[in-house]
Protein backbone atom coordinates (compact mmCIF):
# COMPACT_ATOMS: atom_id res chain seq x y z
CA UNK A 1 0.00 0.00 0.00
CA UNK A 2 1.68 3.72 -1.17
CA UNK A 3 1.78 6.37 1.60
CA UNK A 4 -1.52 8.16 0.12
CA UNK A 5 -3.57 5.09 -0.17
CA UNK A 6 -2.72 4.30 3.44
CA UNK A 7 -2.92 7.76 4.54
CA UNK A 8 -6.71 8.57 2.69
CA UNK A 9 -7.66 5.49 3.91
CA UNK A 10 -7.11 6.22 7.64
CA UNK A 11 -8.51 9.68 7.09
CA UNK A 12 -11.55 7.94 5.82
CA UNK A 13 -12.16 5.97 8.57
CA UNK A 14 -11.67 8.88 11.22
CA UNK A 15 -14.25 11.30 9.04
CA UNK A 16 -16.69 8.22 8.82
CA UNK A 17 -16.44 8.10 13.18
CA UNK A 18 -17.17 12.00 12.98
CA UNK A 19 -20.16 11.44 10.97
CA UNK A 20 -21.35 8.89 13.35
CA UNK A 21 -20.73 11.04 16.27
CA UNK A 22 -22.92 13.61 14.22
CA UNK A 23 -25.97 11.24 13.76
CA UNK A 24 -25.54 9.99 17.32
CA UNK A 25 -25.58 13.88 18.58
CA UNK A 26 -28.61 14.73 16.47
CA UNK A 27 -30.99 12.48 19.17
CA UNK A 28 -30.09 15.11 21.80
CA UNK A 29 -30.44 17.89 20.06
CA UNK A 30 -34.13 19.52 20.48
CA UNK A 31 -33.89 22.68 20.85
CA UNK A 32 -31.87 25.91 20.83
CA UNK A 33 -30.16 25.73 23.88
CA UNK A 34 -29.37 21.78 23.05
CA UNK A 35 -28.07 22.90 19.18
CA UNK A 36 -25.98 26.13 21.09
CA UNK A 37 -25.04 24.69 25.15
CA UNK A 38 -25.64 21.28 24.53
CA UNK A 39 -28.38 21.65 27.47
CA UNK A 40 -25.64 22.82 30.22
CA UNK A 41 -24.48 18.95 30.38
CA UNK A 42 -20.94 19.24 29.29
CA UNK A 43 -18.92 16.90 31.28
CA UNK A 44 -15.51 17.60 32.88
CA UNK A 45 -13.57 16.03 30.37
CA UNK A 46 -15.58 17.55 27.08
CA UNK A 47 -15.87 20.79 28.11
CA UNK A 48 -11.69 20.87 29.46
CA UNK A 49 -10.53 19.34 26.05
CA UNK A 50 -13.32 20.49 23.77
CA UNK A 51 -12.43 23.96 25.37
CA UNK A 52 -8.37 23.35 24.59
CA UNK A 53 -8.94 22.40 21.03
CA UNK A 54 -11.58 24.99 19.98
CA UNK A 55 -8.97 27.42 20.73
CA UNK A 56 -6.05 25.57 19.23
CA UNK A 57 -6.60 25.56 15.53
CA UNK A 58 -4.76 25.12 12.95
CA UNK A 59 -2.57 27.90 14.26
CA UNK A 60 -1.30 25.75 16.73
CA UNK A 61 0.10 22.57 14.74
CA UNK A 62 0.81 24.30 11.77
CA UNK A 63 1.93 27.93 12.25
CA UNK A 64 3.20 27.70 16.15
CA UNK A 65 5.46 25.05 14.86
CA UNK A 66 6.74 27.25 11.75
CA UNK A 67 7.12 30.51 13.53
CA UNK A 68 9.67 27.87 15.64
CA UNK A 69 11.19 26.92 12.51
CA UNK A 70 11.48 29.85 11.08
CA UNK A 71 12.26 32.27 13.52
CA UNK A 72 14.32 30.32 16.42
CA UNK A 73 14.48 31.07 20.07
CA UNK A 74 11.87 34.10 20.00
CA UNK A 75 9.09 31.74 19.27
CA UNK A 76 9.80 30.03 22.77
CA UNK A 77 7.55 33.62 24.22
CA UNK A 78 4.27 31.50 22.59
CA UNK A 79 3.96 29.31 25.23
CA UNK A 80 3.72 31.65 28.44
CA UNK A 81 1.89 33.67 25.91
CA UNK A 82 -0.60 30.80 25.16
CA UNK A 83 -0.42 28.80 28.73
CA UNK A 84 -1.26 32.02 30.24
CA UNK A 85 -4.24 32.47 28.40
CA UNK A 86 -5.07 29.10 29.48
CA UNK A 87 -4.59 29.98 33.14
CA UNK A 88 -6.68 33.50 32.82
CA UNK A 89 -9.82 31.49 31.27
CA UNK A 90 -9.74 28.71 33.55
CA UNK A 91 -8.90 30.42 36.75
CA UNK A 92 -10.44 33.70 36.75
CA UNK A 93 -13.04 33.48 33.79
CA UNK A 94 -14.67 30.19 34.01
CA UNK A 95 -15.52 29.70 37.86
CA UNK A 96 -17.39 33.32 37.31
CA UNK A 97 -18.72 32.69 34.32
CA UNK A 98 -20.16 29.21 34.61
CA UNK A 99 -22.22 31.32 37.45
CA UNK A 100 -23.21 34.48 35.90
CA UNK A 101 -24.46 32.59 33.00
CA UNK A 102 -26.66 29.98 34.84
CA UNK A 103 -28.22 33.00 37.29
CA UNK A 104 -29.32 34.60 33.88
CA UNK A 105 -30.07 32.02 31.90
CA UNK A 106 -27.71 33.23 29.59
CA UNK A 107 -26.98 31.13 26.20
CA UNK A 108 -24.32 33.43 24.12
CA UNK A 109 -21.30 35.63 25.35
CA UNK A 110 -23.27 38.33 23.66
CA UNK A 111 -26.16 37.73 25.96
CA UNK A 112 -23.65 38.29 29.07
CA UNK A 113 -22.29 41.46 28.33
CA UNK A 114 -25.18 43.08 26.71
CA UNK A 115 -26.50 43.04 30.40
CA UNK A 116 -30.10 42.60 31.93
CA UNK A 117 -32.91 43.77 29.45
CA UNK A 118 -34.87 46.82 30.74
CA UNK A 119 -31.12 48.95 30.81
CA UNK A 120 -31.47 51.46 28.17
CA UNK A 121 -32.89 49.29 25.71
CA UNK A 122 -32.20 50.95 22.82
CA UNK A 123 -28.60 51.06 23.37
CA UNK A 124 -28.72 47.54 24.98
CA UNK A 125 -30.36 46.10 21.27
CA UNK A 126 -26.97 48.13 19.20
CA UNK A 127 -25.11 46.35 21.57
CA UNK A 128 -26.23 42.73 20.57
CA UNK A 129 -26.26 43.87 17.04
CA UNK A 130 -22.68 45.30 16.91
CA UNK A 131 -21.36 42.17 19.28
CA UNK A 132 -23.22 39.80 16.48
CA UNK A 133 -21.47 41.93 13.56
CA UNK A 134 -18.32 41.51 14.97
CA UNK A 135 -18.38 38.01 15.13
CA UNK A 136 -19.68 37.43 11.73
CA UNK A 137 -16.65 39.22 10.13
CA UNK A 138 -13.94 37.89 12.55
CA UNK A 139 -15.31 33.95 12.47
CA UNK A 140 -15.62 34.83 8.58
CA UNK A 141 -12.09 35.22 8.41
CA UNK A 142 -11.21 32.99 11.38
CA UNK A 143 -13.00 30.08 9.94
CA UNK A 144 -11.28 30.71 6.09
CA UNK A 145 -8.29 30.60 7.78
CA UNK A 146 -8.58 26.79 8.63
CA UNK A 147 -10.24 26.14 5.49
CA UNK A 148 -6.72 27.22 4.13
CA UNK A 149 -5.10 25.31 6.65
CA UNK A 150 -6.91 22.27 5.82
CA UNK A 151 -5.72 22.94 1.67
CA UNK A 152 -2.04 22.99 3.02
CA UNK A 153 -2.68 19.46 4.17
CA UNK A 154 -4.29 18.08 2.01
CA UNK A 155 -1.92 20.05 -0.98
CA UNK A 156 1.22 18.52 0.71
CA UNK A 157 0.37 15.08 1.57
CA UNK A 158 -1.88 14.15 -1.49
CA UNK A 159 -0.47 16.86 -4.16
CA UNK A 160 -4.00 17.96 -4.44
CA UNK A 161 -5.37 21.56 -5.82
CA UNK A 162 -5.59 23.64 -2.58
CA UNK A 163 -9.58 24.79 -3.99
CA UNK A 164 -10.67 20.95 -3.92
CA UNK A 165 -9.19 20.46 -0.53
CA UNK A 166 -10.76 23.38 0.94
CA UNK A 167 -14.17 22.46 -0.91
CA UNK A 168 -13.68 18.85 0.83
CA UNK A 169 -12.87 19.54 4.09
CA UNK A 170 -15.23 22.48 4.48
CA UNK A 171 -18.10 20.04 3.85
CA UNK A 172 -17.01 17.10 6.39
CA UNK A 173 -17.09 20.29 9.05
CA UNK A 174 -20.31 21.15 7.97
CA UNK A 175 -22.45 18.22 7.68
CA UNK A 176 -21.34 16.62 11.37
CA UNK A 177 -21.86 20.21 12.72
CA UNK A 178 -25.77 20.66 10.81
CA UNK A 179 -26.35 17.51 12.02
CA UNK A 180 -25.71 17.49 16.21
CA UNK A 181 -24.94 21.05 16.67
CA UNK A 182 -23.24 21.95 20.32
CA UNK A 183 -23.45 18.33 21.19
CA UNK A 184 -21.85 17.07 18.08
CA UNK A 185 -19.15 20.06 18.30
CA UNK A 186 -18.27 18.90 21.65
CA UNK A 187 -18.32 15.37 21.27
CA UNK A 188 -15.93 15.61 18.29
CA UNK A 189 -13.63 18.38 19.69
CA UNK A 190 -13.24 16.49 22.27
CA UNK A 191 -12.16 13.30 20.38
CA UNK A 192 -10.09 15.61 17.62
CA UNK A 193 -8.51 17.46 21.11
CA UNK A 194 -6.97 13.86 22.42
CA UNK A 195 -5.80 13.09 18.78
CA UNK A 196 -3.69 16.59 19.11
CA UNK A 197 -2.66 16.28 22.22
CA UNK A 198 -1.32 12.50 21.38
CA UNK A 199 0.12 13.70 18.21
CA UNK A 200 1.94 16.38 20.03
CA UNK A 201 3.77 14.38 22.31
CA UNK A 202 4.63 11.23 19.50
CA UNK A 203 5.50 13.87 16.73
CA UNK A 204 8.29 16.26 18.27
CA UNK A 205 9.58 13.59 20.62
CA UNK A 206 10.09 10.95 17.34
CA UNK A 207 11.93 13.97 15.52
CA UNK A 208 14.19 14.62 18.73
CA UNK A 209 15.17 11.08 18.56
CA UNK A 210 15.97 11.40 14.81
CA UNK A 211 17.71 14.40 15.49
CA UNK A 212 19.87 13.02 18.08
CA UNK A 213 19.06 14.26 21.60
CA UNK A 214 18.64 17.71 23.24
CA UNK A 215 22.53 18.21 23.33
CA UNK A 216 22.44 17.45 19.01
CA UNK A 217 19.54 20.14 18.86
CA UNK A 218 20.94 22.73 21.10
CA UNK A 219 24.84 22.32 18.51
CA UNK A 220 22.23 21.50 15.59
CA UNK A 221 20.28 24.98 16.34
CA UNK A 222 23.45 27.00 16.91
CA UNK A 223 24.58 25.97 13.37
CA UNK A 224 21.38 27.69 11.54
CA UNK A 225 22.56 30.04 8.97
CA UNK A 226 20.07 32.06 9.87
CA UNK A 227 20.48 36.10 11.71
CA UNK A 228 19.33 36.34 15.32
CA UNK A 229 18.13 32.39 14.91
CA UNK A 230 19.52 32.12 19.11
CA UNK A 231 18.23 35.81 20.11
CA UNK A 232 15.02 35.29 22.34
CA UNK A 233 14.58 38.92 21.73
CA UNK A 234 14.93 38.81 17.86
CA UNK A 235 17.59 41.60 17.66
CA UNK A 236 15.64 43.92 19.27
CA UNK A 237 16.85 46.40 21.82
CA UNK A 238 15.27 49.02 23.98
CA UNK A 239 11.30 49.73 24.11
CA UNK A 240 11.62 47.89 20.98
CA UNK A 241 12.55 44.93 22.93
CA UNK A 242 10.06 45.11 25.79
CA UNK A 243 7.23 45.81 22.72
CA UNK A 244 8.08 42.36 21.40
CA UNK A 245 7.99 40.65 24.42
CA UNK A 246 4.76 42.50 25.77
CA UNK A 247 3.03 42.03 22.35
CA UNK A 248 3.48 38.14 22.04
CA UNK A 249 2.52 37.93 26.20
CA UNK A 250 -0.10 39.71 24.75
CA UNK A 251 -2.02 37.39 23.12
CA UNK A 252 -2.93 35.17 25.88
CA UNK A 253 -4.75 38.56 26.94
CA UNK A 254 -7.06 37.53 23.96
CA UNK A 255 -8.43 34.28 25.59
CA UNK A 256 -11.46 35.77 27.50
CA UNK A 257 -12.73 37.05 24.66
CA UNK A 258 -13.09 34.36 22.32
CA UNK A 259 -17.09 33.43 21.89
CA UNK A 260 -16.47 30.08 20.85
CA UNK A 261 -14.46 29.05 23.96
CA UNK A 262 -15.94 30.54 26.52
CA UNK A 263 -19.13 29.33 25.85
CA UNK A 264 -18.34 25.99 27.19
CA UNK A 265 -17.37 27.40 30.79
CA UNK A 266 -21.22 27.84 30.52
CA UNK A 267 -22.13 24.27 29.11
CA UNK A 268 -20.13 22.40 32.10
CA UNK A 269 -22.30 20.18 34.35
CA UNK A 270 -21.68 19.53 37.99
CA UNK A 271 -20.17 21.73 40.77
CA UNK A 272 -16.85 23.13 41.64
CA UNK A 273 -15.11 19.32 41.53
CA UNK A 274 -16.02 19.40 38.28
CA UNK A 275 -14.43 22.53 37.49
CA UNK A 276 -11.25 21.79 39.10
CA UNK A 277 -11.03 18.46 37.33
CA UNK A 278 -11.50 20.54 33.78
CA UNK A 279 -9.23 22.99 34.68
CA UNK A 280 -6.25 20.43 35.83
CA UNK A 281 -7.13 18.72 32.24
CA UNK A 282 -7.21 21.48 30.44
CA UNK A 283 -3.38 22.98 31.56
CA UNK A 284 -1.76 19.60 30.78
CA UNK A 285 -3.18 19.58 27.44
CA UNK A 286 -1.95 23.06 26.98
CA UNK A 287 1.36 22.40 27.75
CA UNK A 288 2.02 19.35 26.23
CA UNK A 289 0.70 20.75 22.72
CA UNK A 290 2.15 23.85 22.65
CA UNK A 291 5.54 22.92 24.49
CA UNK A 292 5.86 20.07 21.58
CA UNK A 293 5.04 22.20 18.74
CA UNK A 294 7.51 24.68 19.54
CA UNK A 295 10.27 21.35 19.97
CA UNK A 296 8.86 20.20 16.35
CA UNK A 297 9.75 23.48 14.38
CA UNK A 298 13.35 23.29 15.94
CA UNK A 299 14.03 19.52 15.64
CA UNK A 300 12.49 19.91 11.99
CA UNK A 301 15.13 23.11 11.22
CA UNK A 302 17.65 20.85 11.94
CA UNK A 303 16.42 18.14 10.12
CA UNK A 304 15.15 19.77 7.17
CA UNK A 305 17.12 23.10 6.30
CA UNK A 306 14.73 25.05 4.77
CA UNK A 307 11.74 24.85 3.04
CA UNK A 308 9.10 26.65 0.59
CA UNK A 309 6.86 27.08 3.24
CA UNK A 310 7.40 27.26 7.12
CA UNK A 311 3.97 25.82 7.80
CA UNK A 312 4.30 22.56 6.15
CA UNK A 313 7.03 21.75 8.74
CA UNK A 314 4.66 19.37 10.91
CA UNK A 315 3.62 17.74 7.70
CA UNK A 316 6.88 16.90 6.03
CA UNK A 317 8.29 15.98 9.81
CA UNK A 318 5.18 13.30 9.76
CA UNK A 319 5.70 11.64 6.83
CA UNK A 320 9.48 11.13 7.11
CA UNK A 321 9.24 10.21 10.41
CA UNK A 322 6.62 7.40 10.62
CA UNK A 323 4.94 4.80 8.25
CA UNK A 324 2.39 5.74 6.18
CA UNK A 325 -0.72 4.68 8.37
CA UNK A 326 0.68 6.97 11.60
CA UNK A 327 1.37 9.54 9.24
CA UNK A 328 -2.78 9.42 8.21
CA UNK A 329 -3.16 9.57 12.25
CA UNK A 330 -0.80 12.83 12.28
CA UNK A 331 -2.60 14.83 9.00
CA UNK A 332 -5.79 13.41 10.66
CA UNK A 333 -4.51 15.71 13.86
CA UNK A 334 -4.21 18.58 11.67
CA UNK A 335 -7.55 18.09 10.41
CA UNK A 336 -8.74 17.86 14.10
CA UNK A 337 -7.65 21.18 14.79
CA UNK A 338 -9.08 23.12 11.66
CA UNK A 339 -12.66 21.21 12.22
CA UNK A 340 -12.58 21.50 16.17
CA UNK A 341 -12.08 25.71 15.65
CA UNK A 342 -14.32 25.60 12.67
CA UNK A 343 -16.89 23.48 13.76
CA UNK A 344 -17.35 25.76 17.24
CA UNK A 345 -17.30 29.04 15.87
CA UNK A 346 -19.46 28.32 13.03
CA UNK A 347 -21.98 27.23 16.18
CA UNK A 348 -21.64 30.42 17.71
CA UNK A 349 -21.89 32.83 14.37
CA UNK A 350 -25.31 30.63 14.05
CA UNK A 351 -26.44 31.59 17.67
CA UNK A 352 -25.38 35.42 16.96
CA UNK A 353 -28.07 35.49 14.17
CA UNK A 354 -30.60 33.21 15.00
CA UNK A 355 -30.63 33.59 18.92
CA UNK A 356 -29.14 36.75 19.85
CA UNK A 357 -30.83 38.87 17.18
CA UNK A 358 -34.07 36.90 17.16
CA UNK A 359 -33.70 36.55 13.43
CA UNK A 360 -37.34 35.15 12.60
CA UNK A 361 -38.66 34.96 15.84
CA UNK A 362 -40.88 31.31 16.05
CA UNK A 363 -41.05 28.53 18.44
CA UNK A 364 -38.18 26.07 19.63
CA UNK A 365 -38.37 23.97 16.56
CA UNK A 366 -38.77 26.46 14.25
CA UNK A 367 -35.05 28.00 15.62
CA UNK A 368 -33.85 24.69 15.67
CA UNK A 369 -34.13 24.18 11.77
CA UNK A 370 -33.63 28.59 11.21
CA UNK A 371 -29.83 27.46 12.64
CA UNK A 372 -28.91 25.02 10.57
CA UNK A 373 -30.04 26.97 7.47
CA UNK A 374 -27.57 29.81 8.81
CA UNK A 375 -24.59 27.35 9.89
CA UNK A 376 -24.93 26.44 6.16
CA UNK A 377 -24.80 29.91 4.89
CA UNK A 378 -22.27 30.79 7.11
CA UNK A 379 -20.11 27.99 6.11
CA UNK A 380 -20.33 29.00 2.58
CA UNK A 381 -19.23 32.15 2.85
CA UNK A 382 -16.32 31.60 5.04
CA UNK A 383 -14.97 28.91 2.11
CA UNK A 384 -15.59 31.49 -0.60
CA UNK A 385 -13.21 33.65 1.99
CA UNK A 386 -10.69 30.55 1.84
CA UNK A 387 -10.60 30.63 -1.88
CA UNK A 388 -10.78 34.29 -3.13
CA UNK A 389 -8.64 35.88 -0.07
CA UNK A 390 -7.01 33.88 3.14
CA UNK A 391 -4.79 31.69 0.90
CA UNK A 392 -3.18 34.64 -0.31
CA UNK A 393 -1.93 35.52 3.51
CA UNK A 394 0.14 33.18 6.39
CA UNK A 395 -2.53 30.78 8.53
CA UNK A 396 -0.62 32.84 11.59
CA UNK A 397 -1.20 35.95 10.55
CA UNK A 398 -5.31 35.35 9.56
CA UNK A 399 -5.96 34.01 13.00
CA UNK A 400 -4.11 36.53 14.93
CA UNK A 401 -5.98 39.32 13.51
CA UNK A 402 -9.13 37.48 13.77
CA UNK A 403 -8.04 36.58 17.23
CA UNK A 404 -7.07 39.65 18.30
CA UNK A 405 -10.02 41.72 16.95
CA UNK A 406 -12.54 39.22 19.05
CA UNK A 407 -10.12 39.61 21.99
CA UNK A 408 -10.36 43.24 22.22
CA UNK A 409 -13.83 43.65 21.70
CA UNK A 410 -15.23 41.49 23.91
CA UNK A 411 -12.20 40.16 26.72
CA UNK A 412 -12.25 43.71 28.63
CA UNK A 413 -15.68 43.45 28.81
CA UNK A 414 -16.02 40.05 29.93
CA UNK A 415 -13.25 40.57 32.52
CA UNK A 416 -14.97 43.66 33.96
CA UNK A 417 -18.88 42.02 33.70
CA UNK A 418 -17.33 38.95 35.75
CA UNK A 419 -15.34 40.98 38.56
CA UNK A 420 -16.80 44.27 38.83
CA UNK A 421 -20.67 43.79 37.36
CA UNK A 422 -22.17 44.70 34.61
CA UNK A 423 -21.58 47.87 32.24
CA UNK A 424 -23.70 49.84 31.02
CA UNK A 425 -25.04 49.23 27.12
CA UNK A 426 -23.64 52.53 26.18
CA UNK A 427 -20.29 52.36 28.17
CA UNK A 428 -20.31 48.67 26.47
CA UNK A 429 -21.07 49.87 23.02
CA UNK A 430 -18.07 52.45 23.19
CA UNK A 431 -15.68 50.00 24.79
CA UNK A 432 -16.14 47.11 22.42
CA UNK A 433 -16.23 49.21 19.31
CA UNK A 434 -12.85 50.96 20.19
CA UNK A 435 -11.47 47.60 21.02
CA UNK A 436 -12.08 46.32 17.59
CA UNK A 437 -11.79 49.24 16.21
CA UNK A 438 -8.26 49.83 17.02
CA UNK A 439 -7.26 46.19 16.49
CA UNK A 440 -8.33 46.56 13.10
CA UNK A 441 -6.16 49.81 12.42
CA UNK A 442 -3.60 48.42 13.80
CA UNK A 443 -3.52 44.99 11.96
CA UNK A 444 -3.98 47.17 9.00
CA UNK A 445 -1.50 50.11 9.16
CA UNK A 446 1.50 48.69 11.32
CA UNK A 447 3.72 46.41 11.70
CA UNK A 448 4.70 46.77 15.41
CA UNK A 449 7.52 44.41 17.54
CA UNK A 450 6.25 41.32 18.05
CA UNK A 451 2.54 42.85 17.60
CA UNK A 452 2.43 45.07 20.59
CA UNK A 453 -0.33 47.59 18.97
CA UNK A 454 -2.27 44.98 17.50
CA UNK A 455 -2.37 42.52 20.82
CA UNK A 456 -1.83 44.69 23.94
CA UNK A 457 -3.08 48.77 23.44
CA UNK A 458 -6.35 48.17 22.00
CA UNK A 459 -7.32 45.89 24.41
CA UNK A 460 -5.78 47.76 27.55
CA UNK A 461 -8.28 50.59 26.30
CA UNK A 462 -11.17 49.32 25.90
CA UNK A 463 -10.15 47.98 29.55
CA UNK A 464 -9.97 51.44 30.35
CA UNK A 465 -13.03 52.41 29.17
CA UNK A 466 -14.94 49.70 30.51
CA UNK A 467 -13.50 50.37 34.02
CA UNK A 468 -14.70 53.90 33.97
CA UNK A 469 -17.04 54.78 36.73
CA UNK A 470 -20.55 55.77 34.97
CA UNK A 471 -24.22 56.19 36.14
CA UNK A 472 -26.55 53.44 35.36
CA UNK A 473 -30.41 54.59 35.07
CA UNK A 474 -33.21 52.73 37.39
CA UNK A 475 -35.50 51.08 35.45
CA UNK A 476 -38.60 52.24 34.94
Amino acid sequence: MSQQHAVLLTLVTYKVALVLIGLWSQRRTHDGVDFFLGGRQLGALVAAVSASASSSSAWTLLAVSGAAFEFGLSALWLFPACVGGFLLNWYVIAPRLRRFGRARDAVTLTEVLAGPEGIEPGARRLVVWVASLIVLFCFSIYVGSQFHAAGKTFAETFALDESKSILLGSAIVLFYTLLGGFWAVSVTDTLQGLLMAATALVLPLAALWEVGGFAALAAGVRDVPVQHYLDPLRNFTGPAALGFVLGTLGIGIGYPGQPHVVNRFMALRGGSDSLRHARRVALAWAVVVYAGMLLLGLCGRVLFGTLGDQERVFIRASSELFPPVVAGVMVAAVLSAIMSTADSQLLVAASAVTHDLRFGGGDARTMLRRSRIVVFALGLAAVAIALLMIRHRRIFDSVLFAWSALGAAFGPLLVVTLLRGPVTPRRTLLSMLTGFGLSVLASTTTQSPGKVLENVVPFMVALGIALLPSFTPRRR
